[in-house]
């Protein structure tokens, strides 16, 4: 039996085996299994270990990774295996000493050195599984974007996506089989994509240019961004909501009545690490949040159909719970029982009725009221004059 670590994770490019270090050919020579995608196992030196595919799906390849523990394996990935790789997925099933790793430079390295771009000041994104929408919040005129894409046929779907949004000028450089003998290069718009096949593996250099509307980085999006029936928190009041609520790195939020998903769906605009479960009592409200989500590049919002506080048991607790309406003595209740420590909460009224909810709250729990009065310009006869929102009056406690 094979001490250990006795899994290596070899990084492979398009150029092997001419471009593999010296520790990652030994790896291969001495390794008893060898287990990869496919198109990875064509790539190989002669070697003679027994070659295994990967299979699908992908979770299926851990168990027969896990049955050779104890023989020497390597497990080839594209390229660095924990840059948008399968480096993660598998160490994550393994104890540190059990496997060690050998990364290739990363396609986006590759990329860089092409484009003669700073690494450090492009973003970065892997869409091998995830939508296109994902890109929402990076566009704006002047970004640089290296995307790993999905196959051939995504490269034009990156296009039309880009032209829909309005950054149809957006230079595109399309790389094939970047690093390798096949690598091919076209350069492009967004606008002016040949009509053509491309080949897997495929990523993209977009700098980006065009007319189209980029999100703002405040809190407080403009209230046409979120598609509405009219149950949505406005701008001003949303920002002043999001600062009570003060996301941080890595925090879960409970946006509870979410209407539109507006302040959950800016909550996650914040920071890529941070969650959000809105729950939404009205089947057409939940499906409005869902696409909303999805169509401004947050689809990881968890949506779930439901009247709090039945809808909230055995959820992952929140750092955060924000309530913009319907609250109760029942749901309060189950609140200041039920989270943890150290939850921040955050419930705005309208109502008098809620308002006094609030005001006993307080008296109960500590924290702060805030009572928010806005009017805006409206037309009044022939001239202008103010016209009043409702005041709304907001409690924020950490409990």
């Amino acid at each position: 039996m094979v001490k250990a670590p006795w899994l290596t994770i070899v990084g492979l490019g398009e150029d092997a085996p001419e471009g593999l270090p010296r520790a990652s050919l030994e790896a291969l020579e001495t390794a008893e299994f060898i287990i990869g995608p496919p198109r990875h196992l064509t790539l190989l030196p002669k070697v003679s270990a027994e070659l295994i595919p990967w299979p699908v799906p992908f979770t299926d390849g851990i168990a027969r990774l896990e049955a050779m523990r104890g023989h020497r394996v390597v497990a080839l990935a594209s390229q660095d295996p924990f840059w948008f790789g399968a480096g993660s997925s598998i160490a994550r099933h393994l104890a540190p000493e059990e496997w060690t790793a050998l990364p290739g430079p990363s396609t986006f390295s590759w990329v860089a050195a092409r484009m003669g771009w700073r690494l450090e000041t492009t973003l970065c994104r892997g869409l091998h599984a995830a939508p296109l929408t994902r890109l929402r919040p990076d566009l704006a005129r002047g970004t640089r974007l290296i995307v790993l894409l999905r196959d051939g046929a995504a490269v034009a779907e990156l296009a039309e996506y880009l032209n829909t949004t309005g950054f149809g000028p957006s230079a595109l450089t399309i790389f094939e089989a970047l690093g390798g003998p096949r690598e091919r290069r076209t350069d492009t718009t967004a606008a002016q994509l040949p009509k053509r096949t491309f080949t897997h593996p495929v990523c993209a250099a977009i700098e980006l240019a065009g007319t189209g509307a980029a999100l703002p980085k405040s809190s407080g999006l403009a209230d046409d961004w979120f598609d509405s029936d009219g149950q949505i928190t406005k701008r001003p009041m949303r920002a002043l909501t999001l600062s009570a609520l003060s996301p941080r790195p890595h925090e879960h939020l409970w946006d509870i009545g979410g209407g539109s998903g507006s302040v959950a769906i800016e909550w996650l605009l914040a920071h890529p690490s941070l969650r959000a479960t809105s729950i939404e009592p009205r089947a057409e409200r939940a499906a409005r949040i869902t696409a909303n989500a999805a169509r401004l590049g947050v689809d990881r919002l968890n949506v779930i159909h439901g009247k709090a506080p039945e809808a909230l048991a055995g959820l992952p607790p929140p750092d955060a719970v924000f309530i913009g309406g319907g609250l109760s003595a029942d749901m309060l209740d189950w609140l200041t029982t039920h989270l943890p420590q150290g939850t921040r909460l955050v419930v705005n009224a309208v109502t008098l009725e809620t308002e006094a909810q609030l005001a006993h709250a307080q008296a109960t729990w500590g924290g702060d009221l805030l009572r928010i009065e806005l009017a805006q310009s409206a037309p009044l006869g022939s001239k202008r004059g103010w016209k009043s929102s409702y005041p709304v009056v907001q409690w924020s406690v950490t409990l």
